[in-house]
């Protein structure tokens, strides 16, 4: 096996061999098992560093196992995986970092950490299938790994939310199946490649292709959180902070959001996905999802609620961009599967933080927040700025493209959905910055763990991610046209394999 084969397989491993050591060892073992967590992040972000640079350059890495004849599990780095298998792996570094202070002292970290490692495992695989069974074994791999992180403090109302996301993701996961056996059957072999598998099938085959097509969006579609299969997302906010983080920044919701994007563009093709009427309902789906998203948060009191249905809202730009007919929608909707993880993970962590430091879990105890953590609320105000679209932040750039693709597509009535969900955004965002900076505290912390007279707000392993996150969001946003930004690497995308329409 040449170094460009085993690359990807190295990637994957470098996570999933670390949790696999995680799992056995005893819960005194703190440091080994820090030493564990962060070399395999460090190492894992070392070798997607190298396929980065290889595939900038052309490079192609391909890792190829037969399982039964004419099934392969097959990993592959394009542009496409590249830009959220990035994504994954430094969130989870920063989301790894967090969590060691998090759960600081308390019971079972050796089995959240070693689930916690077989989830970044599972991302990563989603991202790099280069098949459809492929994406399929890691997709349901995710929804095993994340239930038990779901369910950690073991609580009544941790185990009916944990049942409750077990259900929906398990259903969502038996309609995928059935869409992938379909498709199967049609065409024996389902690759990822540009222009999608099934432009090889004639109209003869178009009834049945419509039926795929919702078969495989629903089944996705439960993890993408779109409406009305986004009921368990709200609810898995029961979670530890950093468990929330990642289910809405890195892995679960992000799964759903790619699996949306390589059904339209490598098993449909952009272009028969329009020829069959497909893209515009799903736009229609994507705006009544971002907007029924944006007017539930209106009406949470607990914040990580009002984040939750945030992001179901926020996730269907993703696919907003996806069902656009155009080069413009696309890389908007490209550029946000990472503006919106950047944006929304500092958003939960600076949460993490209210919770874990003074006991604050609902926006109506947030009055004077800003002047007690004035960092962390920093951080946050910078996030939720982003998520309404201000100037100089990635959610600006995000937003900026989609509503011009909309425009391209002739579609103006999606940019109008754009406009009024940045309005909704600043209703159920701008509250909380008041209150956190302009309001006067009267009344004692509901929890205060760390005393106002620290020299630090909060532990500093809780301060530091989202700090470097929220740079990040402006980085984003400011230098969006430098080589390296999520928005070139978008454009690139775009370029090489997703809008060859000619």
């Amino acid at each position: 096996m040449t170094w460009n084969g085993a690359l990807p397989a190295l990637v994957l491993c470098s996570s999933l061999l670390p949790g696999l050591i995680i799992f056995n060892l005893p819960e005194e073992r703190r440091l080994l098992r820090t030493a564990l967590n962060l070399a395999g992040a460090v190492l894992k972000l070392v070798l997607i560093g190298v396929m980065l640079w290889g595939v900038a350059r052309g490079e192609q890495y391909q890792f190829r196992h037969a399982i039964l004849p004419g099934l392969e599990l097959v990993l592959h780095a394009d542009a496409l995986a590249m830009l959220f298998v990035t994504l994954s792996a430094v969130l989870w570094f920063f989301t790894t970092l967090y969590a060691i202070s998090y759960l600081e002292g308390s019971p079972h970290r050796s089995r959240f950490f070693g689930f916690f490692s077989l989830c970044v495992t599972a991302t990563v695989g989603v991202a790099m299938a280069g098949n459809l069974f492929t994406f399929f074994f890691f997709y349901e791999l995710l929804t095993l790994s994340t239930y038990p992180l779901v369910v950690h403090r073991g609580t009544k109302s941790t185990l009916h939310a944990g049942n409750f996301y077990l259900a929906y993701t398990l259903a969502g996961g038996a309609v995928l199946l059935t869409g992938v056996v379909w498709i199967y059957g049609l065409l024996g072999r389902v690759e990822f490649v540009p222009g999608g598998s099934v432009s090889v099938l004639g109209p003869a085959y178009a009834d049945q292709l419509r039926l795929v097509f919702v078969l495989l969006i629903a089944g996705v579609g439960v993890k993408a959180a779109l409406v009305p299969l986004h009921g368990w997302l709200p609810r898995a906010m029961v979670a530890p902070a950093p468990v929330s983080a990642l289910l809405h920044a890195v892995a679960v919701v992000k799964a759903g959001a790619f699996g949306v994007v390589r059904v339209v563009y490598e098993v449909f093709g952009v272009e028969t996905a329009h020829d069959l009427g497909l893209l515009t309902p799903l736009a229609v789906l994507a705006c009544a999802t971002i907007l029924w998203g944006s007017l539930r948060a209106l009406f949470q009191d607990d914040l990580k609620r009002r984040l939750a249905y945030s992001t179901v809202s926020q996730v269907s730009y993703i696919v907003l961009g996806v069902a656009l007919f155009g080069p413009i929608g696309t890389i908007g909707g490209l550029a946000h599967l990472v503006h919106q993880g950047i944006m929304k993970i500092t958003l939960f962590f600076c949460a993490g933080n209210f919770a874990e430091t003074l006991g604050v879990h609902k926006v109506s105890e947030m009055n004077g927040v800003g002047r007690r953590m004035p960092l962390t609320m920093a951080a946050f105000t910078i996030g939720a700025l982003g998520m309404m679209g201000a100037p100089m932040t990635a959610g600006y750039v995000s937003k900026h493209y989609l509503s011009g693709g909309a425009e391209a597509a002739g579609a103006p009535w999606a940019a109008w959905v754009l406009l009024a969900s940045s309005i909704l955004n600043a209703a159920y965002f701008l509250p909380i910055l008041y209150r956190a900076w302009f309001r006067r505290r009267d009344e004692a912390w509901p929890h205060e763990a760390i005393a106002a007279r620290s020299w630090l707000e909060t532990r500093a392993l809780l301060l530091f991610p989202p700090l470097a996150c929220t740079l990040a969001v402006l980085c984003a946003g400011m230098l969006s046209e430098q080589g390296w930004s999520p928005l070139s690497w978008a454009k690139l995308i775009a370029e090489r394999q997703y809008l060859r329409l000619e």
